[in-house]
């Protein structure tokens, strides 16, 4: 009798532990499960938002597109796109014969389709807030505008401190990437409220998304994060209104500003970000509208934000040091040269 109840005392715990190891095991399968149906889902939504789902017809929100910066790069790109769709263009810039010469181009490949352009002169950079808002509802107060892309910026040309940068870039940096989209947004709004519909996209960058920090590029950087969250902000605000407000992230794109040369993978060209762009418009707060992008964001999100501050801030680092040598160098030629 006594070792009956010895054994079944010594045989408990055994069992207990065995039963406890099962439902650890059921329980880190069901996890597992359930993160593994997450990421599926993740990748099926990725290839249904990359490849097959369809674009808004831009026209439903109206029949005349606005977009600042329309003169180059990306935002030249979006304005033979919208044309394309049947919109009517309003082409904000700073530069008269630009802007004529960008009109011009556009009639040529769509006169047969009548797109109607208008022209509106705005120096972002100088233009005070009022001045901004003003002028673009004075272009717009007769026509029925359903999209505006905030597409003008302006970057630091070389990699510098920010005690480096002068106050007059500091200025126009924070006045054309952050002020100009906001006073620009709050001059097209109304007439969206009125007839409850209308779409607002702001161009942001890697900032905003993919890179945790821009070292040596931190006024850039920071003025267009603020459109990041400006965005999502009014998206929550005009949501129910009718109007869809999106902040797209790029990277890599060659332009000007940017003064890369197009790859294949890496660099996109203007005409390949704008497709894919326009595709996008209408649907989520926050997009990243070519699939080369979205993959670079991917592999940028597995790795540790240590590492890539490391990274940005060696490889921007030596940018700075190479264009001081070069000066150094210019400095010397110039000096020798005076000499002799």
């Amino acid at each position: 009798m006594h070792a009956l109840i010895y054994h079944e005392q010594f045989h408990l715990p055994h069992v207990m532990e065995m039963e406890l190891q099962a439902v650890f095991l059921v329980a880190v399968s069901c996890l597992g499960f359930v993160s593994l149906c997450k990421h599926i889902f993740c990748f099926l939504r990725w290839l249904w938002v990359m490849f097959l789902r369809p674009p808004k017809n831009l026209q439903e929100y109206g029949s005349w597109a606005i977009i600042t910066g329309p003169t180059d790069g990306i935002g030249k790109a979006l304005a033979f796109e919208l044309a394309s769709k049947g919109l009517n263009l309003v082409l904000v810039g700073r530069n008269p014969s630009k802007l004529e010469a960008t009109s011009n181009e556009i009639r040529a490949r769509f006169g047969d389709q009548q797109v109607d352009i208008k022209n509106v002169v705005v120096d972002f950079a100088t233009c005070s807030g009022q001045e901004i808002s003003k002028a673009i509802e004075g272009s717009i107060k007769e026509l029925d505008v359903g999209v505006l892309i905030n597409n003008a910026g302006v970057s630091c040309p070389k990699a510098r401190f920010f005690h480096e940068v002068d106050w007059k870039m500091t200025e126009s940096l924070i006045k054309v990437n952050s002020e100009a989209a906001t006073w620009v947004t709050r001059a097209v709004l109304p007439a969206m409220l009125k007839k409850k519909k209308g779409a607002i996209v702001n161009m942001g960058s890697g900032s905003v998304a993919v890179l945790p920090s821009f070292p040596l590029f931190a006024i850039y950087a920071s003025t267009k994060a603020y459109l990041g969250m400006f965005s999502r902000c009014i998206d929550l605000e005009y949501k129910h209104h009718g109007i869809d407000i999106q902040c797209q992230v790029p990277l890599f794109v060659a332009t000007k500003m940017t003064k890369l040369k197009k790859s294949l993978f890496l660099v996109a060209s203007p005409e390949m970000y704008a497709k894919a762009s326009i595709r996008c418009i209408g649907y989520e707060h926050l997009s990243m509208p070519l699939c080369s992008h979205s993959v670079q964001r991917f592999i940028l999100d597995a790795l540790p934000n240590v590492l890539l501050d490391w990274c940005t801030s060696h490889f921007f680092l030596g940018l700075r040091r190479k264009r001081l040598e070069k000066e150094s160098l210019r400095a010397k030629g110039r000096a020798a040269a005076q000499t002799y």
